[in-house]
């Protein structure tokens, strides 16, 4: 299929499009843009400077790809917005370029972002997420892999999401998520383990069983979280996924008010 572009789109000189792009009416295209093979723009998107966009991409209309961060710190460096393959971007998704010279905000594969959805500068976002309406995220914000939010979640800067977690709607979330974990409440606060994704990714019952006592050590006994962790490598048997819960949870630990993206302040 050759490229097609729409009589009304704006497209600049210095933008590249892939043979098999499809741009829709009334679009525009900045310079030093990047898209690639079989992405679809629908009516009305707009893709600014220093965004790059793989392939097979589904961007709906009024969605802002790579638009200038919002942070007082922006002084007009170059930075850069790069989205991966097999992405759905619904009706007037935001999604940001970062703050810092020759800095990226990154989107990973396969996700999908429905409309109003809006990630900030600098976050890092990885596969398989859904992301439903009116989710905010804040800048520096982390999202593993597969992971699933409920609608109109906001989500505090510098806050990591864990893979395989989920979080539910409304809920306002000022510190890390946990992987595996389910997380609900004003604020967020973990109330169970997402056994049902845990499943339906095939993670096996022994691991499962595992975790779930992790859970119970974590956030049903009295311990704080350096106690809860030196019992659980006291007490159980790891695994591939009780390792990784751990490595996330030291994370947290080594960060400020339970948000291990930022710093410690002095």
């Amino acid at each position: 299929m050759a490229r097609q572009i729409h009589p009304t789109a704006i497209v600049d000189p210095g933008a590249y499009l892939a043979d098999t792009v499809t741009v829709g009416p009334y679009c525009f295209i900045g310079d030093d843009v990047h898209v690639g093979e079989g992405t679809t723009l629908e009516a009305n998107v707009c893709v600014m400077p220093g965004t790059r966009i793989g392939r097979k991409c589904s961007i709906w209309p009024g969605a802002v790809l790579g638009g200038e961060p919002q942070d007082h710190k922006y002084r007009g460096e170059k930075s850069f917005l790069v989205v991966g393959d097999n992405n759905i971007i619904r009706e007037c998704v935001t999604l940001h370029r970062a703050v810092g010279e020759g800095i990226a905000t990154r989107i990973g594969n396969d996700n999908m972002f429905m409309a109003y959805s809006h990630v900030g500068h600098n976050c890092e976002i990885g596969d398989g997420n859904t992301i439903a309406s009116y989710v905010g995220m804040s800048g520096h914000v982390t999202v593993e892999d597969s992971t699933v939010f409920g609608g109109m979640v906001g989500i505090h800067q510098f806050c990591r999401i864990g893979k395989l977690a989920m979080l539910g709607g409304l809920s306002k979330v000022n510190q890390d998520v946990p992987p595996f974990m389910l997380s609900d409440g004003v604020p967020a606060r973990v109330i169970d383990l997402n056994k049902i994704g845990l499943r339906r990714s095939g993670v096996p019952p022994a691991s499962r069983t595992i975790l779930r006592q992790a859970y119970k050590l974590l956030y049903r006994s009295d311990l704080n979280l350096s106690q809860a962790i030196a019992r659980i490598e006291d007490e159980l048997e790891m695994s591939e996924e009780l390792e990784y819960l751990l490595t996330f949870m030291r994370g947290t630990r080594s960060g400020y008010a339970g948000r291990g993206n930022e710093r410690r302040r002095e």
